[in-house]
């Protein structure tokens, strides 16, 4: 029965990215902690990958209420660059 629940770490990372997206299982999750216990490697993995989509999430979050717009002169800057290059 327990060999069931053994993990290998690549499987384990894979669930680690399937939960971040919500696509994992109960039993994937329940696989993935019992994991743990044994690999401190794998658990580290999914603390690092964690704080990393947190801070992708706040920066995506900040950069979506930007406007991102280029002004009129930059604008006319690229125009003449790109006519540069296409002669």
């Amino acid at each position: 029965m327990f060999k069931s629940l053994k993990l290998t770490c690549d499987q384990a990372t894979t669930i680690c990215d399937k939960n971040q997206y919500g696509e994992a299982s109960l039993l994937d999750k329940v696989k993935l902690n019992i994991h743990f216990i044994t690999c401190k490697i794998c658990f580290k993995y999914t603390k690092q990958n964690m704080t990393l989509t947190k801070l992708y999430k706040g920066h995506a979050k900040r950069c979506k209420e930007m406007k991102h717009c280029l002004s009129d002169e930059e604008k006319n800057a690229l125009k003449r660059e790109l006519e540069k290059i296409n002669k």
